[in-house]
């Protein structure tokens, strides 16, 4: 007796167009786009519009593991912002019955210019609605990333590894049903390594449900079952995570 599949995310046609507003030099940014993005291009009433993602169907379940396989511009990322709800479909229906949690960039979690402390404080009246349990939050924060004193400093006033380090201490401090990775959050330097990994494999245990963009097999490996390889804006094989990470080799000869 086979046992039903619970859907928590269902994709219908779903196409995301990104506008870019410019009067200059329009056929070197059309190249641009194209060689950054593999999209395509068009061009109306002086708005260029880059077609990010093209009529996407496929069905989430809950508890799957999913790698998003393809190289840069190919998709991967405008589809994790797209089901965060970060991007809106210009066309096409998306049903959610879980919301992901976004643990993507940073130019989308802090901004540079609020304290530590003051950005915490931000992330956590978003998740949460209100100040209840933020100490507990906020000391595990700074021992975790061990920052110390720093915490209370302008982030911009930190280095690259003690930026990630705070980033990657505040966004797995909780569990989460649906959670929505970026490979572009780092780690920061090799002596937190162990740690942060030790803290990631129970972060996405705990996650029902996980959609991870990454350019690494053994990573990806490491995470998830099912693979869908990107290529220019279109969604080209879904299937096992080691089918798919051989289509994209293949492909990529």
């Amino acid at each position: 007796m086979s046992t039903k599949r619970e859907l928590v995310m269902s994709l219908d046609k779903v196409s995301l167009r990104i506008p870019v507003f410019s009067k200059t030099e329009l056929s070197l940014k059309k190249s641009f786009y194209r060689a950054v993005t593999g999209s395509t291009v068009s061009y109306q009433n002086n708005i260029s519009t880059v077609e990010a993602l093209n009529s996407i169907s496929l069905n989430i379940y809950r508890g799957e593991k999913i790698a998003l396989i393809g190289h840069n511009g190919s998709g991967k990322s405008s589809f994790l912002r797209l089901i965060s709800e970060i991007y809106f479909p210009t066309s096409g229906k998306i049903y959610k019955k879980v919301k992901p949690y976004p643990m993507l960039s940073p130019s989308f979690i802090v901004s540079e210019v609020l304290t530590g402390i003051d950005s915490a404080k931000a992330h956590y009246l978003f998740r949460y609605g209100n100040l209840k349990g933020f100490e507990d939050y906020l000391k595990d924060i700074v021992e975790f990333s061990g920052l110390g004193d720093f915490i209370a400093l302008p982030i911009k006033t930190y280095s690259e590894g003690m930026k990630s380090r705070f980033i990657f201490s505040i966004l797995t401090f909780d569990k989460h049903e649906f959670l929505a990775l970026d490979e572009g959050i780092g780690t920061g330097d090799n002596s937190f390594y162990q740690k942060a990994e030790k803290r990631m494999r129970e972060f996405v245990a705990n996650a029902g449900t996980l959609v991870f963009a990454s350019h690494s097999p053994d990573l990806l490996n490491k995470f998830c079952s099912r693979g869908l390889v990107f290529s220019c804006g279109n969604v080209v094989y879904d299937g096992k995570l080691n089918d798919a990470l051989d289509f994209y080799a293949k492909r990529n000869k």
